[in-house]
């Protein structure tokens, strides 16, 4: 991939093929090293898992982390049917608010913000949404909040949007020098969202195929 932003809807996404290496789903919540935000928490614990490798991978950035700075956790694997609600609940908000713009294009603009279900690398336990705070848990400036929308953010929720501060953008640099090195890849819409092993990983890093694809949380 070059500088252009793919989109999860690309059709070079979904032609990247699956091979899952079956590796089990874990709880973050068990590391006592890493900070777990709850505002995605939910009856089963779903949001709190991810990929073993993810994890390590997590570990291994926050430890790339200067002093002072830790990551804040915030999702992890989502339930297919989850996703799907998702998806469908911001298409519906823009198709309501564009009614002119055909499936297509609603479609190709809803997957800036929600992966569509059968890409989704949450769904895969690929991919973790988080953020970055200070020593004594204190959200750090990253110039929008963790999911907000391109329309309420004004766009500023790509990662190298340039209506953001100085602060936000030297803290952006810091959260993705820190996950690049150790081999995450960004969705470029969504400053927050980092994956490893999804398809969405490999178009980009250039792997032959997915480790990860879509499962249930309970599966073996």
């Amino acid at each position: 991939m070059t500088n252009e932003i793919v989109l999860m809807s690309d059709p070079r996404v979904a032609a990247i093929p699956v091979a899952d290496c079956g590796e089990p789903l874990v709880d973050l919540r068990l590391q006592e090293s890493v900070a777990v935000d709850t505002r995605r928490e939910e009856p089963s614990g779903a949001f709190a898992h991810l990929r073993e490798q993810v994890l390590t991978r997590l570990l291994k950035a926050q430890d790339m982390l200067p002093d002072g700075m830790r990551l804040l956790f915030v999702e992890g694997y989502r339930p297919p049917a989850l996703q799907r609600r998702y998806f469908e609940e911001y298409a519906g908000e823009l198709r309501a608010a564009n009614p002119d713009w055909p499936p297509t294009r609603v479609h190709h603009a809803a997957s800036r913000y929600v992966s569509p279900p059968e890409i989704a690398p949450h769904s895969a336990g690929a991919a973790v949404d988080l953020t970055l705070v200070s020593a004594d848990g204190r959200e750090l400036d990253m110039g929008t909040p963790v999911n907000a929308s391109p329309e309420e953010s004004d766009g500023a929720c790509y990662t190298h949007a340039a209506n953001i501060g100085e602060d936000a953008r030297a803290n952006r640099r810091v959260l993705s020098d820190a996950l690049t090195a150790a081999g995450l890849v960004n969705y470029p819409t969504e400053w927050w969202h980092w994956s490893y092993g999804d398809r969405y990983w490999a178009l980009a890093t250039g792997a032959h195929g997915a480790l990860y694809g879509p499962r249930e949380l309970d599966q073996a």
